[in-house]
């Protein structure tokens, strides 16, 4: 088991590096000469010359990056083009908001998913199956956006149960912090409890296909003991869509939080986007993979703890 955590470790940090470098160049390709975004149309040759040698863009890409990821392997993201302020302090202000939103669409769209997905699973064919799977499709072909607008017209404007706009800290309210990021979770989580309970279905019928299972019910074991089994063989096709929703969860944070006026990392990357920031851009990148790779390193220990057949693989 530690030898596969290691391996495991390791590929996390070689994707770290690779995405990173990968960044770093496509981003000064794309952005080559980020005065001009950071300083207006108006201004002055004079003014981007000299705004260039004080962010050091004068110099050769290849000695840019060097300075870069000296910096960044020593935890210093560098300063923002901006407003020169460490890029890791704005990022840390505003991750927390994400990271919430992000969090609790997670964890609605395991439990929402999973229920379903086993209860369509455990009654295949039946009237509950028909109707998780018209359900599945009815959400999964509603955008995002869209499904954001309702959410906000129905319960914000209408039903005034929650705040239409705006983002309160536990600090402020523990009650308030809940109302402001629950329908931006829910809209997140909309199409993957959808995927999360499709694949559970299947993955559930073709388990109970198995002859263990028949073997586990001549046996005359309870519902709820075959049920588990099902699960733990279910488990992991499950466990890696649910790992992949959290990287797209990430992405789609970013619309969400224009939607409902979050002061989070969407709003940050697009202003840098357009400004042409592209320290801020390189260190929100990092963290976002950072992230990616935590999570893909966790659920490898956990497909690892349940099968034992992927340690060795």
């Amino acid at each position: 088991m530690l030898t596969f955590t290691l391996k495991r470790l390791l590929s996390g940090v070689i994707l770290l590096i690779a995405v990173a470098t990968a960044t770093f160049f496509l981003a000064h390709a794309a952005i080559p000469d980020p005065t001009l975004g950071l300083l207006g149309s108006a201004a002055t040759p004079e003014a981007q010359a000299a705004l260039a040698q004080k962010i050091g863009t004068d110099r050769p890409v290849i000695v840019q990056f060097g300075d870069w990821i000296t910096q960044l392997v020593q935890g210093n993201f560098g300063d923002s083009w901006r407003n020169f302020q460490p890029v890791s302090e704005q990022i840390a202000t505003k991750l927390p908001v994400t990271l919430s939103v992000v969090t609790v669409g997670i964890l609605i769209s395991a439990v929402l998913g999973g229920v379903l997905g086993v209860v369509a699973g455990l009654r295949p064919n039946t009237w509950i199956d028909r109707v998780v799977k018209a359900g599945a499709v009815v959400l999964f072909a509603l955008p995002g956006f869209w499904v954001a607008l309702v959410l906000v017209m129905l319960f914000a404007v209408q039903l005034k149960w929650f705040p239409a706009v705006g983002y309160t800290t536990p600090e402020q309210s523990f009650g308030g912090w809940v109302q402001s990021i629950t329908l931006p979770a829910i809209a997140l989580a909309v199409g993957a409890v959808v995927m999360i309970a499709e694949q559970l279905r299947n993955a559930i019928i073709q388990a109970d296909r198995q002859d263990y299972v028949r073997t586990l019910r001549s046996r005359g074991l309870p519902q709820w003991r075959i049920t588990v089994h099902l699960l733990r063989n279910a488990a992991p096709a499950s466990l890696t869509v649910l790992a992949l929703m959290f990287v797209g969860l990430l992405s789609g944070a970013i619309v969400v939080e224009q939607i409902f006026a979050l002061p989070g990392i969407g709003a940050l990357t697009q202003g840098s986007s357009q400004n042409g920031d592209i320290p801020m851009l390189l260190g929100i990148t990092v963290i976002t993979v950072v992230f990616v790779v935590i999570v893909n390193f966790l659920l490898d220990i956990l497909l690892g703890w349940i099968n034992p057949k992927v340690r060795v693989k």
